[in-house]
């Protein structure tokens, strides 16, 4: 479920932390940039696709198109404001670049996301990494399973 952002217009806009947070990152202040990154913003432990967030828009009565938000998710992962997965089913989700390194468990039932942080394997992939003479730059754990309700409907 999309967590919905107050319609709010045009006004207001120079304002806001997704004002300064646009600029930030380099990018002209749009209407569309700023309700997309509202409807992040309001999501922030989620994982959203592109028509997550365009029904989040929809929802909230925006008039922006499926196409835009595509591209402004794009212009947002070129400018690091969020991350892209390609998890189950090869379907893109995005979720805030929050700075965090985390890695991901994903249900191979229902499709959940669940986050996890873990200091022993992160310990565990740079010492395998310096044990190969490998430069670790960044890396990406996913883990697939069933959850506990699905685990349970089987």
């Amino acid at each position: 479920m999309v967590t919905q952002v107050a319609r709010s217009g045009h006004e207001g806009i120079s304002s806001s932390a997704e004002t300064r947070d646009l600029r930030k990152a380099g990018l002209k202040v749009t209407l569309p940039r700023v309700k997309i990154l509202q409807i992040l913003e309001a999501n922030r432990d989620g994982h959203l696709s592109a028509e997550d967030v365009y029904r989040g828009l929809m929802d909230a009565g925006e008039d922006i198109g499926l196409a835009t938000v595509y591209r402004v998710l794009t212009q947002f992962e070129a400018a690091g404001i969020v991350v892209r997965h390609n998890f189950e089913g090869n379907r893109a989700v995005f979720e805030l670049n929050l700075g965090d390194h985390h890695d991901h468990m994903v249900c191979i039932g229902c499709g959940r996301i669940q986050e996890f942080k873990d200091r022993t394997i992160e310990n565990r992939q740079r010492q395998v990494a310096a044990e190969t003479g490998f430069e670790l730059t960044d890396h990406s754990l996913i883990l697939y399973g069933r959850c506990r309700e699905c685990q349970a409907a089987h």
